[in-house]
């Protein structure tokens, strides 16, 4: 059975001293929990400073992007490899954020996977449509791109979590009902399965749904059987919050 995972996306968020502060309050508020998973997503330079703090305890650490190559003269980015050592065990690929500002491509994260995965990491593959493709009913053949384009060099033996995350609820406040988000991560599950050789495996993946997630309406959504958890971003920088959100009752 899928584990629920609760995972913070801190984007441009909490240097060090405060990603310090914010971990020693997470972990006073929760407590280990078979059922649930957390992980959070760092600035790459705040990393190094809380893996002490969280290493051995129910609190997983990831990278919020990394480059497709394992060095070189690649002027500020960083490699996988570079993120095992500071303690990650995910990394984030294909958020809208570098998708849409930095101009990624599904091409560009189907070579990141390939070598997140060779690094013993576990690619969070991040996938979701506009709100243009929404009104044209385009949802879908979005998602199947991403996913058949993103996959492509994916090894469907190795782990692998996805992240539903319509662009048009990222930040604005709007929220996909309930039944929209199900629909959407049923449609992910089925792709994945055609992806991954069946529907078996597809059925041992985690998806997520990101998109303005707060206490107030993830419980909700929790009730969902493709629901497996949440991709949080503004409400994952306040410990209690995010707490909250991680510990609706299953």
């Amino acid at each position: 059975m899928r584990k629920k995972l609760f995972a913070a996306n801190w984007k441009m968020n909490l240097g060090p001293k405060e990603g310090v502060q914010f971990c020693r309050d997470f972990l006073n508020l929760i407590s280990p929990d078979a059922q649930r998973e957390w992980v959070i997503f760092p600035p790459s330079i705040t990393l190094s400073s809380i893996y002490p703090i969280l290493k051995g305890s129910p609190v997983k650490l990831g990278g919020q992007n990394c480059y497709f190559e394992e060095k070189g003269a690649f002027t500020g980015e960083i490699s996988p490899g570079m993120y095992r050592e500071c303690g990650a065990t995910y990394i984030l690929v294909g958020h809208s954020e570098r998708r849409q500002i930095f101009g990624e491509s599904d091409q560009i994260c189907s070579r990141k996977i390939k070598l997140i995965s060779e690094n013993g990491i576990i690619p969070m593959l991040c996938v979701g449509e506009t709100q243009m493709e929404r009104d044209e009913n385009q949802t879908q053949d979005v998602l199947k791109r991403q996913l058949n384009e993103g996959l492509r060099f994916w090894n469907p033996s190795t782990p692998l979590t996805i992240a539903y995350e319509p662009v048009w609820a990222i930040g604005t406040g709007k929220v996909a009902t309930p039944n929209m988000a199900e629909e959407a991560h049923l449609e992910i599950r089925k792709i994945l399965g055609q992806i991954a050789g069946g529907a078996n495996r597809a059925a041992e993946i985690q998806i997520l749904y990101g998109g303005s997630v707060k206490p107030e309406n993830s419980r909700e959504m929790m009730a969902f059987p493709n629901i497996d958890g949440f991709l949080v971003g503004g409400a994952s920088l306040v410990p209690k919050t995010f707490a909250q959100i991680g510990q609706i009752p299953l």
